[in-house]
């Protein structure tokens, strides 16, 4: 009996020894994979972080120190850029386009999953591969029939002209993603429902749009990624400075004031740093929205 205590006790304390070894045959690349992507973390934030702190120097100390941080933070320079660059009225149209685009994508782009992911229809495959067409087909290639109906409509020059390509850029997606994840849901929750006598429209209100959150942050981000700084329509179809978006009335500015990169950098970061401070805030469920449906 001591004897084989003794065996396994020296048994368990060779296992002992062995972790170490384990751990650190796993330890090590996972070590590698962090220093690689803080590496890569670092190179696409440096010039978030230049652009910045560049934004409170004058352009001597731009040119003479490039790198150096700011001998006083004078944060007048982003007042000044606030209100010579008119960037107010262009913030204020950014975000009156986005918003109104990203509210319909995200109540019709749910609609349109929770019908293609829950019911058979004749047409549904044809819809289907219509809606990828906007995923494959680029800008450029329906540009020209686009603006001869905008230009039919009257709504050149308007913020229609916006709001309504970018509805349509972000719907395919949308739909996509959000079908995705509402088949990955359990049927039981919705055989549940309609169990209970509930219709589609509350079954859609009250079971599907609840669990669609993660999924529903995910596509308003991208969304309203896309439109903030969209470009090429805003430069095409809007040819008033009041309703001019954030991108286009940056080029405007930059035209105006190209030599004076203080100024021009503050009324960068001002535009640009909204847009990161929402991704941050909405991470999480960004990562849950776009890894939903990879496991059923």
């Amino acid at each position: 009996m001591e004897r084989e205590e003794g065996v396994a006790s020296m048994t368990t304390l060779n296992r002992i020894r062995r972790k170490p070894k384990v751990a650190l045959k796993y330890r090590i690349p996972r070590l590698l994979v962090t220093l690689g992507l803080s590496l890569i973390a670092i190179i696409y934030a440096f010039p978030l972080v230049w652009m910045t702190i560049s934004g409170l120097k004058t352009n001597q100390q731009i040119f003479r120190e490039p790198f150096a941080l700011p001998k006083t933070w004078d944060f007048s320079i982003w007042v000044d850029a606030w209100v010579v660059g008119n960037i107010g009225q262009y913030a204020l149209n950014s975000a009156i386009t986005t918003g109104s685009a990203v509210i319909v994508i995200l109540f019709a782009g749910s609609a349109a999953a929770f019908a293609f992911s829950r019911y058979q229809f004749r047409g549904r495959g044809a819809l289907m591969g219509l809606l990828s067409l906007g995923l494959l087909l680029p800008l450029q290639s329906y540009f020209i029939a686009q603006s001869t109906m905008f230009n039919a409509l009257y709504i050149t020059n308007t913020r229609f002209a916006l709001i309504i390509p970018y509805i349509a850029m972000g719907l395919p997606l949308a739909t996509y993603l959000l079908t995705v994840y509402l088949k990955a849901l359990p049927d039981e929750l919705f055989e549940a429902a309609r169990m209970e006598g509930a219709n589609d429209f509350t079954i859609y209100r009250l079971v599907a749009m609840p669990l669609l959150k993660p999924g529903l942050a995910t596509v308003g981000i991208f969304s309203a990624l896309s439109s903030w700084n969209e470009f090429l329509l805003a430069l095409l179809y809007i040819q008033d400075d009041a309703l001019k978006t954030i991108p286009t009335g940056l080029l405007a500015f930059s035209s105006r004031y190209v030599t004076d990169y203080g100024l021009l950098f503050a009324a960068l970061t001002i535009v640009t740093l909204p847009m990161i401070i929402i991704y941050i805030a909405f991470n999480k469920q960004i990562v849950e929205g776009i890894t939903a449906g990879s496991l059923k």
